[in-house]
């Protein structure tokens, strides 16, 4: 940067080397981490999905978004598109009728996405074995502090009858 340039705002310094992940939250002029709650929610990335192939009208999105409420799409909706991510096009209809799309910047979002379920397709086996050796091991450690605490109230129990 030259002398004199002023950074523009949400700049966020490097990222690239070695930098402090506490801080994407408290630094004035950066919202990253207020921009990945944005787009990492549940609703958010099932909208991104499949508005990739074709814009859909919100009934359509309802539909295909199994649990998802009339409110929640809505608000859901309404920060893509204010976040410049889905574009929302209003047909003099009667009734009106209203398409959603997937801006420029949008579908670059869902390639990242795209990215993150290959990733978790890839290695879906592996996280299930890692959570089955996690719950065995708690389970393990559970049924031993179980076992500890019978064998401590079993002493206790015959410090108290030799005392009387």
């Amino acid at each position: 940067m030259e002398d004199g340039t002023i950074k523009s705002l949400g700049y966020c310094g490097d990222t690239d080397g070695d930098y402090d992940v506490l801080q994407w939250d408290t630094r004035a002029d950066c919202e990253v981490r207020q921009i990945l709650d944005r787009v990492a929610d549940k609703w958010s990335l099932l909208v991104i999905a499949l508005l990739d192939r074709r814009s859909l009208r919100f009934t359509e999105l309802r539909r295909l978004i199994d649990g998802v409420s009339q409110r929640m799409l809505t608000r859901t909706l309404r920060h893509l598109e204010r976040d410049g991510l889905v574009s929302r096009t209003v047909h003099a209809t009667v009734p009106p009728r209203v398409d959603y799309e997937l801006t420029p910047l949008g579908a670059t979002l869902h390639a990242t996405i795209r990215e993150l379920v290959t990733w978790t397709e890839t290695h879906q086996n592996e996280i299930a074995a890692a959570r089955t050796a996690y719950d065995a091991r708690v389970l393990a450690e559970q049924q031993a502090a179980e076992e500890e605490a019978a064998e401590r109230a079993e002493i206790a129990r015959n410090v108290l009858a030799a005392s009387r």
